[in-house]
């Protein structure tokens, strides 16, 4: 009877199954993909972080300083005065009706896609669509 129960028993459970070098170093492999992509990650914030301080510093050079006053010295102060440029008024064309009702529509829609942050700005979206369809719902369009 011993004999019958040797040699049902599993030859020999010291020998692994064979698997490859990938599935054998699933860790391995995971820790070098997150450090490649957590790497990268870091390069191109340093990257984006120095292009914002350089249009920073372009900006600011581009600012010219305030002249430095000193008390030792009067300066005489000239009036030089020129007169403000103003640009002409452009007359422009009357919007048709018709064209104002579309256009009080679609802002009305875009109005309703809106997602408030805060109640105040519920509130204040709620009051912009009443009045928007106030002038849907008028007779006449008034000028924008």
């Amino acid at each position: 009877m011993e004999e019958a129960s040797l040699s049902s028993s599993p030859p020999t459970p010291d020998q692994p199954p064979k698997q490859s070098l990938t599935q054998r170093s699933k860790v391995v492999w995971r820790l070098l993909l997150v450090s490649n992509l957590a790497l990268g990650a870091y390069m191109f914030a340093r990257a984006r972080k120095k292009d914002i301080a350089v249009e920073e510093s372009k900006a600011a050079a581009k600012v010219p300083s305030p002249p430095v006053v000193t008390t030792d010295t009067p300066v005489p102060e000239e009036a030089v005065l020129s007169p403000p440029i103003t640009e002409p008024v452009k007359v422009r064309e009357p919007i048709p009706e018709d064209q104002h009702y579309e256009l009080f529509k679609w802002i009305l829609e875009e109005k309703r896609k809106v997602k408030p942050k805060d109640p105040e700005e519920r509130k204040r979206i709620d009051e912009e669509k009443a009045l928007l369809k106030q002038f849907i719902r008028a007779k006449s369009v008034p000028n924008i």
